[in-house]
């Protein structure tokens, strides 16, 4: 990065921001913040040694369940289109990314990596590349620009035998997906102990994620059978350790038909306000954490820059003590010499005797100066000697007078002060302005103390 920094928008903004949600833009000007190839603030901090995460522009949305729970049908009812499909047969056998774009396109498995870096551990997983697929559909029903959905195989005991370690990939989704959606199938298959294991597990780290759904409650008889299924499954979630607390919630769901009527009162619009919590969750801790890496960079940045100028301090103290002891070392012994010259009564000397004792004199600090001479002007070249040796005291005791750091040029310091103003003056300035976006949602502008 070189020059003013300056802030940057994309070409295209004007035109891609009509239908965008306020949550949606928001989202996307903040990974842009974090990801432009210039100025964005993984570049920024990269340059102070600072690691960054650039927030994602999505939720993701984990849905697992026992075979035929209806997640690919919740899924097709969400987005209101037919995207995955459904049946009692195990339509889904691999994980299925749904998420909004520009046209309605299918994906393999590479393609998916491609469109999702950061599951790229996947590949790791024997099997599971060739049993990943990302369905694109053009749809912005309901909060779906905001959302991907992955879908899970259905769970089922017994031989059945999956071409991949699906537990343990379940399990790694978790710890990336924002959401778990549980659905259990009261037809039979709702205290699969493949399913109520996988959620034990994932309840030890993500109990804040997990949210548990009777699906198809419309297809479980009358409220007397419903309510016996439903206490069923509760009894064996609660006897897993964790699992076992206050507040348990099941709501009772099902894909609402018009050609289908039913009594049982169907909450399913309990997981739509449930992924809509997520979402301004996630605004808010995309908006929190922006702020947090502005104050980190400025940090690091003035941190820096304060080290330079105490390192350009301690290298001037050097320097001086390095001239200040060459001029000692040279002008003690001619200050000796030309003492020992005046003590002699040259008038009584012949030539050859002061020449003798000159010879004496010399001898006598021939050793000193040259040690003093040679650590002055090629103190790299000394060699430690045992403890008691004379080099190795003399080398300990002066070596840090003459020893100097790196040190940043004067290029480089007017860089950092810029990316300092940027962060300080642009980026915080840009964050204010979508705080104060997000909050006009739901505040009116007389509530508002910004």
């Amino acid at each position: 990065m070189s020059g003013k920094i300056k802030s940057r928008s994309a070409a295209n903004a004007d035109s891609i921001s009509g239908g965008v949600s306020c949550d949606e833009r928001i989202l996307r000007d903040c990974h842009q913040l974090y990801t432009d190839p210039d100025s964005g603030l993984i570049t920024v901090a990269e340059s102070v040694d600072v690691k960054l995460l650039a927030p994602r522009k999505k939720i993701t949305v984990l849905l697992m369940g026992n075979h035929s729970a209806g997640k690919s049908s919740f899924i097709n009812w969400y987005v209101e289109e037919h995207i995955q499909r459904t049946g009692v047969a195990i339509e889904t056998q691999g994980f299925s990314f749904v998420t909004s774009g520009r046209k309605r396109e299918s994906l393999t498995g590479n393609a998916t990596l491609h469109l999702y870096p950061h599951f790229k551990p996947l590949q790791e997983f024997k099997g599971v590349s060739e049993y990943l697929s990302t369905e694109i559909c053009t749809s912005r029903q309901k909060r779906f620009s905001l959302v991907t959905f992955v879908d899970s195989p259905g769970l089922v005991d017994g031989d059945m035998k999956y071409p991949f370690d699906v537990d343990e990939v379940i399990l790694w989704l978790g710890d990336l997906c924002d959401l778990i959606l549980v659905f259990f199938d009261p037809m039979g298959q709702a205290l699969c102990k493949r399913t109520l294991n996988i959620v034990e597990s994932l309840n030890e780290k993500h109990g804040d994620r997990l949210h548990f759904y009777l699906s198809k409650a419309d297809e479980a008889g009358g409220e007397s059978d419903r309510q016996r299924v439903m206490m069923q499954i509760v009894q064996e979630l609660c006897k897993r350790p964790g699992l076992n607390k206050c507040g348990f919630d099941m709501p009772t769901i099902y894909i609402p038909s018009q050609n289908k009527s039913s009594r049982c009162v169907n909450q399913i619009e309990e997981v739509c306000r449930t992924i809509e919590k997520t979402i301004n969750q996630t605004v808010q801790n995309t908006l929190n954490s922006l702020e947090k890496d502005c104050e980190l960079i400025s940090e690091a940045i003035t941190d820096t820059l304060i080290n330079d100028r105490q390192t350009s301090a301690d290298n001037r103290r050097a320097r001086c003590k390095s001239c200040f002891l060459t001029l000692l070392g040279f002008s003690v012994p001619m200050a000796l010499m030309a003492l020992l010259v005046g003590e002699l009564d040259l008038s009584t000397l012949t030539a050859s005797a002061i020449t003798q004792n000159l010879f004496l004199y010399c001898n006598l600090f021939e050793g000193k100066l040259k040690f003093l001479l040679s650590f002055i002007t090629q103190p790299k070249h000394i060699q430690h000697g045992n403890e008691n040796s004379e080099p190795n005291y003399w080398s300990h005791f002066l070596l840090p007078f003459f020893r100097t750091r790196p040190t940043l040029s004067g290029k480089q310091k007017r860089q950092l002060q810029e990316k300092l103003e940027y962060v300080q003056e642009v980026v915080k300035t840009k964050k204010k302005k979508l705080y104060e976006e997000y909050l006009r949602q739901s505040v009116s502008d007389q509530d508002m103390d910004l």
